[in-house]
């Protein structure tokens, strides 16, 4: 399933959400005209690599080296492949202007970097000795969906769904779309356990974002109340 469009109205411009779209998109092409060995090294030195973080914890290392926190924080700017970044700005365009238009731009920045932080944390908590380095925005972007699913769960959203051989346009209530999104993740996360993750798909790194994000737009205040029309 892929959302093409929601129906929630929004009353002021995400800047903030553009911003984030803008510089991730900057970066990958940055990464994109290193080269392939020049983008290896770079993704490598930037994503947060669970077991390079725990020898500098093991070590004693502060938390304020930089070895410790800015992989965490770098990695959620970056991407694998143009398919990775697509997909997630996609989600991030049609369900982020909503969220900052709801929390406000400085509270929606805030709680888009604490949230990716925690998805790099839940991530590195469930593969603390995996050599693989993990980039990537769907962390982040995983707590602006839970966000939603909190203050919009009777939105509608257009989604692109393929029957077999088949492309159906269907409207879909966001609290089902967003609640199918995240057992799947859920799964996912639950088949893939293991001592240490060789590869593939950070699903714990989503289902911590997720769960962050609907947790603190619990407790968040609001900027306006939700004003959407249903029929």
């Amino acid at each position: 399933m892929i959302p093409l469009r929601d129906d929630t109205p929004r009353t002021t411009t995400p800047y903030v959400t553009w911003t984030i779209i803008g510089l991730n998109v900057g970066l990958f092409l940055f990464e994109f005209l290193l080269g392939p060995r020049q983008m290896q090294g770079f993704v490598f030195q930037f994503g947060m690599i669970p077991a390079r973080v725990s020898v500098y914890v093991e070590q004693g290392a502060p938390l304020f080296y930089q070895g410790v926190w800015l992989p965490f924080l770098s990695s959620m700017f970056l991407h694998g492949g143009w398919l990775h970044l697509l997909g997630n700005m996609l989600y991030l365009y049609i369900f982020g202007d909503n969220v900052e238009d709801m929390l406000g731009h400085w509270r929606f920045l805030g709680f888009y970097v604490v949230c990716g932080l925690g998805a790099a944390l839940a991530h590195y908590w469930v593969y603390p000795t995996s050599m693989v380095p993990v980039v990537g925005a769907s962390g982040a972007i995983a707590g602006v969906l839970g966000a939603y699913l909190l203050m919009f769960p009777r939105s509608r959203v257009l989604t692109l769904v393929p029957i077999f051989v088949f492309i159906q346009f269907i409207e879909l209530p966001a609290q089902f779309l967003l609640g199918v999104w995240f057992l799947m993740q859920f799964f996912n996360g639950f088949m893939a356990l293991g001592p240490s993750m060789g590869g593939g798909v950070a699903w714990w790194a989503h289902i911590g974002g997720f769960l962050l994000g609907v947790g603190l737009a619990r407790v968040l205040p609001k900027r306006r109340v939700p004003r959407v029309i249903y029929l």
